[in-house]
């Protein structure tokens, strides 16, 4: 990647945010992450990243769909993933479209799959 995409991961669990950081950051991304919602806006606006993975259920139930439709408002050129535990069930139950997901990831992320799509987006823009 000649110039690095900015990605930002929002999600409350750490060890969530340190694995996925630390292999895009391996792969020529430019990562960084926020551990709660509002912390996770206020770093969307400061950085502008290029993508966004984020949690649905972090300090609220939906507060990752809140955040999401917030960022979609304000960027709405930006992709937003969803990080879930439970993937496909939430992809069909929770309305993708509704919050403005572009796609989901499902945890425990699969990195090549991640990189795979971030790769594309990031060549695409």
């Amino acid at each position: 990647m000649t110039d690095k995409k900015k990605v930002l991961i929002i999600d409350d669990d750490p060890a969530i945010c340190e694995s996925v950081q630390a292999i895009l950051q391996g792969s020529g991304f430019d990562a960084s992450y926020a551990l709660s919602g509002k912390d996770g806006l206020e770093a969307f606006r400061k950085n502008k990243p290029d993508i966004v993975l984020c949690d649905m259920m972090m300090e609220d139930i939906d507060a990752g769909g809140q955040v999401t439709k917030i960022m979609r408002r304000e960027r709405p050129e930006t992709p937003v993933f969803l990080l879930s535990t439970i993937g496909d069930a939430t992809a069909t139950t929770v309305g993708l479209a509704e919050y403005g997901f572009s796609g989901v990831f499902q945890k425990p992320v699969n990195f090549d799959l991640l990189l795979t799509v971030l790769g594309r987006y990031a060549r695409s823009n």
